[in-house]
């Protein structure tokens, strides 16, 4: 099938086994996971033609379950960004409407799955990028518990917050790729917790939905909020308790993401310097020199941009003014997910403040920043989320979040099962 949308950098026949759990479905791969034998460039020019030795960990599994893998998809580069405009190799565009971005930095495997290229898709996310994605092309995607998915193989933008997760057309399929992709792994050693090995049981009957009052404040297009609300009453009908809540960490959040996320890139990205990884330069120039010419004529504008801001952060005189109290802005966000978790089960409320953005319209690094605002606090927490489709604003789709405790995975996921069944009955 045409590849309309620049899904995908890269296609691939290579067939599936005739036994397993995945056996004969077809699975696009997120272009930051190793492959072997297949190109993995991460969405960026300074690792065109680079192709791994050996397959990440979630890729191994997939082969033994059977899968097809059809392609390496297109991302923003190295993960920056909340579009997939900023890909070294052109933008993305979102299969509901072409003149919209498909989010990102997960929008390539969104837009294969949306687009029926593959059947399912892996995708990486570090402040909303499978949920972003699922949201604006009206599919499933599942950031898991961090620690639940092996991240050996990813070629991460920041190891502290970033997690391989599922995405597909409905929440069994997410529930079916995530058992596949689950199993431990010895060489990750921030695995924890148990395989994910459970059916979907639809039903949130006797739980506790929080909303919180944050989650629909200034910036949500009053038009999503209607939409999700429309979804949480749905929960409610089904027999969960709706209860209001209140966050106030979430004041913080987004400026302690991206301190976190810019410092730890900032570092990772440091083994891009034309020796290690990357196209060699002059050896007869002095190091800082060739270094610099590398990185400045390889990187996009927003990596370049991304690096120098943790740089900064990161630097003498200015650590504990900006990384320092990041972290400390972080571990109230922490702090108020156990508060709420211990007298309700889940957390409900927009995916995204707006539905699907037109390709350009956001031209402004800061607005591209601000539209992560609902999605990064679970990664800074590491808990699980999901986004489900509830529904359209103007033809384009709307995404509703579900948060749940550490390592209650099922529960995000079985809540996830009991408002899709009973939005589409």
């Amino acid at each position: 099938m045409e590849d309309r949308y620049n899904a995908y950098l890269l296609r691939s026949d290579e067939p599936g086994g005739s036994m397993g759990p995945l056996a004969g479905r077809t699975v696009a791969v997120k272009d930051n996971i190793s492959t072997a034998g297949l190109e993995t460039t991460c969405g960026s020019r300074i690792l065109k033609g680079y192709v791994p030795p050996y397959d990440a960990h979630v890729v191994t599994l997939l082969r033994e379950a059977g899968a097809a893998i059809n392609g390496k998809t297109n991302m923003d580069e190295f993960g920056m960004g909340s579009t997939t405009e900023n890909s070294g190799f052109g933008p993305t565009l979102n299969p509901v409407d072409p003149t919209r971005v498909p989010g990102g930095s997960s929008g390539g495997s969104a837009a294969a799955v949306a687009a029926g290229l593959a059947e399912l898709a892996l995708g990486t996310d570090t402040g909303g990028s499978i949920r972003c994605p699922a949201a604006f092309c009206g599919i499933v995607g599942l950031k898991p518990t961090y620690g639940r998915v092996s991240r050996y193989g990813l070629v991460a933008y920041a190891n502290s917050l970033e997690t391989i997760g599922p995405m597909a057309r409905t929440v069994g399929d997410v529930s079916a790729l995530y058992r596949v992709i689950s199993r431990h792994d010895p060489r990750d050693t921030t695995m924890q917790g148990r395989p994910y090995e459970h059916d979907p049981a639809p039903t949130v009957a006797g739980r506790r939905i929080g909303v919180p009052a944050e989650f629909f404040g200034e910036g949500v297009d009053s038009r999503v909020a209607t939409r999700v609300e429309e979804a949480i009453e749905t929960l409610s009908a089904c027999g969960a308790t709706i209860v209001p809540v209140s966050m106030p960490s979430m004041a913080s959040a987004l400026a302690a993401y991206y301190v976190t996320c810019t410092s730890e890139a900032s570092s990772n990205l440091a083994r891009y310097d034309g020796v290690r990884y990357g196209p060699g330069g002059e050896t007869a120039r002095p190091w800082h020199e060739a270094f610099t010419d590398v990185r400045g004529s390889h990187f996009g504008e927003e990596v370049r941009r991304r690096i120098l801001l943790g740089t900064f952060a990161l630097s003498a005189g200015y650590y504990g003014k900006y990384y320092g109290k990041a972290q400390t802005a972080r571990a109230n966000v922490a702090a108020d997910f156990e508060r709420l978790f211990g007298t309700i089960d889940l957390l409900a409320g927009p995916t995204m403040p707006t539905v699907a953005y037109r390709l350009g319209e956001l031209a402004d690094p800061l607005s591209m920043y601000l539209a992560d605002i609902l999605t990064v606090p679970a990664n800074l927490a590491g808990v699980p989320a999901i986004s489900v489709p509830c529904g359209e604003v103007d033809g384009l789709p709307v995404g509703l979040q579900l948060m749940g405790r550490m390592f209650d995975d099922e529960a995000v996921i079985d809540a996830a099962a009991a408002y899709e069944a009973e939005a589409t009955a």
